[in-house]
C-alpha cells in the first residue's frame, strides 16, 4: 500500500499541509494563508478568508487554458431520442447567460434557489448558474410530492424556483417512429408510446399554495411532450427569462460560504439539510476525481444516477467539471430503455473511461440479461473501471459485473453528508486490489474507526458501529443548514470527537472495511446481535436470485426474527416453495440456526428509491403493522402497495 500508505498517513498527521497542497488544483482569488479554523469545534471551517468561484472553476478556467472546444457535457435522453453535446465554451456561455437572467429577476449571493427539474440539461446549467452568482441552489427532485417540495421551500426560503413543465419516466415500446402522439390529457400522469411523462406543474402550485413562504419567481422550462399551463404574474418560461440577457460573470464568495442545500430526509417536521461549502467542496472533489477515480483532464466520466441526489452534484456536474472531463447527463434506465443492453451502448457510443452507479442498476440488468448477452457486438474496451455505491454492493453482483466486464469493480462508501467517498480502492493514487464485500479502505483525510457502544475500538474482525474521528475532510458537511444545535445533536453528540455514520462494520486484518449496513438493520433474536447485511449476502450467492431483503420483525416470543424477499432472475422455474427451502438452509448453514430464517417469500420487485436503496424500514414498518408515512423518495409507489399484503401476511 506504499503510496496509498504514504498519503493517508500525511492526511491524518498533517491535514493542514495534506489539503494545502490539493487546493493548489483550484484557482483561487484569494488564496487560503489558514487551512482550518478550529475555534468553534466540534464546527469546523476549512480554507477560512480564502475567495473563489466553483462556477470558474469548473468552466472558465478550462476555457482559459485553452481548452474551451473540449466537450464538457454531453446529454443522452434515450427516453426523448435527444443526444446533445456542450464543448466547456459553449457550456460556459449558456451557464453565464442563465446566470444574468436569474440576476435581472432579483437573484444575488447568498440568495436560494430551488431547482425542482427532469434530468435534462438546463438543470446543469442551473445549478452552474447559481454558483456563478454566489447563489445557494437547493435541488429537489423533479416529481417529488407538493407536502415535500413545500417543507424544502419553507425551510429554504428561495427567492425562485426553477422547474422543468414534466419528467419523462420509465422505457419505452416501439421506439420514437411518428414523434409524439397526441400528447397527454388532463391529471398528472400520462403515456406517450409507452413513456410515462409526469407533470410537474400541478405539484409546484400545490406545494407554492401550501407552503408558507412566498417566492418571486418561478422559471419553467416548457418540454414539448407536457407544457404547463404558466401562471401569470408568478411563472416565467426559460425562454423567456433568457431573452435578451446580459451574460453575468463569476462573483467572488468566501471558501465559506454555502455552495447548496441538499435534504436527506425529513416528510414529516422540519426537514434536515445538509451545506455543502464552496472551498473545501471544490478541493475535495478536485482531488476525488484524479485520485480516487482515476481520472484525467478530457476523459469521459458517467455517472448514472440523477442530479437530485448527492451523486449527482459530486459526480454528474461538480466534480468531472472541476477536473476538466466529460461527464455524461442520462435521462433513462438501465433497463427498459430501450432494454437491458442501455448501458453497454452509453459507454461504446461516448467512450466513456469510468463509469459510476448504483449496485441496483447493475442487479437489474444481470435480472433482464443474467448471461450479459446484450454486451455481445459492443466495444466497451474504453471502460477501465467500474465504480458501485449507494447500497451494499453483494459479492454475487461484484463477481458477476467484474466477470462480465474483465475490468475492476470498486466499490466505495459514502453518505450524503460527506460529499465523496469514505473509503474505496484509489485508483488515481494506487490501484489496490478490491475484496468482495469491502469499499477497500479509508481514503485520505477519513479518520475511520469501528468502536463498541461505549466508544472504544474493537479489534480487527469484529464488528461495531462506524464512526469518524473530527474533524471531518474538506467537502463533507460543515453543518445543517441554519441549525449547528441540531448538527451536533444528530451526529456529534453520540462520540466524544466523533461523527457517527450510522453504518455498522469491521476492519479485517489487511486494514479493509466492511460495511455491514445500517446500525439499525442489526436485529435481535432472543439475545442475539445479528446483522441482516449478513443474511441478505447468503441469500444474493443464490443463482436464482436477482436481488434481495431481509428485515427483522416483531415476535412475541423471540424479540425480533428475521423475515426474507428475493426477486428471481429472468427464466428462473423452480419452483418457490422448493426455492425457499434452499435460501432456508443455506442461511441455517452459512450463519446458523440462531439466525431464525423460516420465511423467504419471492416477489415481484422490491420497493426503493429513486437512487435503487430498498425502502428496508419501510417494509419493516409495513409488517410490524405501523402505518408510517410512505418515503416522498420512493420510486414507485405501486410496488410497495403490491408487497403490503405479503408483509402483512403471518406464518
Amino acid at each position: 500500500m506504499g503510496s496509498y500508505r504514504e498519503a493517508y498517513q500525511r492526511s491524518i498527521t498533517d491535514p493542514a499541509g495534506f489539503w494545502q497542497h490539493a487546493a493548489e488544483a483550484i484557482d483561487w482569488i484569494d488564496p487560503p494563508d489558514r487551512i482550518l479554523d478550529d475555534s468553534t469545534a466540534p464546527i469546523f471551517r476549512w480554507f477560512p478568508g480564502a475567495t473563489l468561484n466553483t462556477c470558474h472553476n469548473a468552466l472558465d478556467r478550462h476555457v482559459h487554458s485553452g481548452r474551451g472546444d473540449q466537450p464538457a457535457l454531453i446529454h443522452d435522453s434515450p427516453v426523448t431520442g435527444i443526444t446533445r453535446t456542450w464543448s466547456y465554451r459553449e457550456l460556459r456561455d449558456e451557464v453565464a447567460v442563465f446566470a444574468g437572467a436569474l440576476r435581472r429577476l432579483g437573484v444575488e449571493r447568498g440568495d436560494r434557489v430551488v431547482i425542482y427539474m427532469a434530468m435534462v440539461p438546463e438543470a446543469v446549467i442551473a445549478m452552474l448558474a447559481c454558483a456563478r452568482l454566489g447563489a445557494v441552489h437547493s435541488v429537489v427532485f423533479g416529481g417529488f410530492g407538493a407536502r415535500e417540495l413545500a417543507a424544502r421551500i419553507d425551510d429554504a426560503q428561495p427567492r425562485l424556483v426553477i422547474a422543468s413543465s414534466c419528467g419523462i419516466e420509465g422505457g419505452f415500446k416501439g421506439g420514437f417512429e411518428g414523434g409524439i402522439e397526441n400528447g397527454i390529457e388532463g391529471g398528472i400522469e400520462g403515456r406517450i408510446k409507452g413513456r410515462k411523462v409526469v407533470r410537474y406543474q400541478p405539484m409546484l402550485d400545490a406545494a407554492l399554495a401550501e407552503s408558507a413562504h412566498v417566492v418571486d419567481w418561478c422559471v419553467i422550462l416548457q418540454r414539448p411532450e407536457a407544457p404547463a399551463d404558466l401562471v401569470p404574474g408568478r411563472d416565467l418560461s426559460w425562454a423567456d427569462a433568457v431573452l435578451d440577457a446580459t451574460p453575468a460573470d463569476c462573483v467572488p464568495v468566501a471558501a465559506t460560504d454555502p455552495l447548496y442545500i441538499l435534504y436527506t430526509s425529513g416528510t414529516t417536521g422540519r426537514p434536515k439539510g445538509v451545506v455543502r461549502d464552496n472551498g473545501g467542496h471544490a478541493v475535495a472533489l478536485r482531488w476525488s476525481m484524479e485520485n480516487i477515480f482515476g481520472v484525467r483532464p478530457g476523459e469521459v466520466f458517467w455517472a448514472a444516477s440523477d442530479v437530485g441526489w448527492v451523486v449527482g452534484h459530486s459526480y454528474i456536474v461538480y466534480g468531472p467539471l472541476l477536473a476538466g472531463a466529460t461527464t455524461i447527463l442520462y435521462e433513462g434506465k438501465p433497463v427498459g430503455t430501450p432494454d437491458a443492453g442501455a448501458f453497454w451502448r452509453v459507454i461504446e457510443q461516448h467512450r466513456v473511461s469510468a463509469m459510476f452507479t448504483a449496485p441496483t442498476a447493475i442487479r437489474a440488468i444481470r435480472k433482464e440479461d443474467p448471461e450479459g448477452e446484450l454486451l455481445s457486438g459492443r466495444d466497451v474496451s474504453c471502460l477501465r473501471t467500474l465504480f458501485l455505491a449507494g447500497e451494499r454492493l453483494d459479492p454475487r453482483t461484484y463477481e458477476w459485473a467484474g466477470d462480465l466486464l474483465g475490468i475492476p469493480i470498486v466499490d466505495n462508501w459514502w453518505q450524503t453528508e460527506t460529499g465523496w467517498p469514505i473509503a474505496a480502492s484509489p485508483r488515481g493514487l494506487q490501484e489496490l486490489p478490491t475484496r468482495p464485500g469491502s469499499p477497500s479502505v479509508p481514503m485520505p483525510g477519513y479518520r475511520v474507526r469501528v468502536v463498541d457502544p461505549y466508544g472504544v475500538d474493537v479489534p480487527a474482525g469484529v464488528e461495531g458501529v462506524i464512526v469518524l474521528g473530527l474533524p471531518l475532510p474538506p467537502g463533507c458537511l460543515p453543518s445543517l443548514w441554519r441549525d449547528d444545535e441540531r448538527y451536533v445533536r444528530s451526529y456529534l453528540s453520540a462520540f466524544q470527537g466523533a461523527y457517527l455514520t450510522g453504518d455498522g462494520g469491521m476492519f479485517d486484518a489487511d486494514g479493509y472495511l466492511y460495511v455491514l449496513g445500517r446500525t439499525d438493520d442489526v436485529i435481535n433474536v432472543a439475545g442475539h446481535r445479528l446483522s441482516t447485511g449478513a443474511m441478505e449476502e447468503v441469500l444474493a450467492e443464490h443463482p436464482a436470485v436477482a436481488e434481495c431483503a431481509v428485515i427483522g420483525v416483531g415476535d412475541l416470543l423471540k424479540g425480533q426474527i428475521p423475515r426474507g424477499f428475493v426477486v428471481l432472475r429472468a427464466g428462473v422455474g423452480t419452483p418457490p416453495a422448493v426455492l425457499e427451502a434452499e435460501l432456508v438452509a443455506r442461511v441455517r448453514e452459512r450463519i446458523g440456526a440462531v439466525a431464525a430464517l423460516r420465511r423467504v417469500d419471492v416477489v415481484a420487485a422490491l420497493p426503493k428509491t429513486r437512487s435503487g436503496k430498498i425502502l428496508r424500514a419501510t417494509m419493516r414498518d409495513v409488517a410490524d403493522g405501523r402505518e408510517e408515512p410512505v418515503p416522498a423518495t420512493i420510486e414507485d409507489p405501486a410496488v410497495l402497495e403490491a408487497l403490503r399484503p405479503v408483509l402483512r401476511t403471518p406464518r
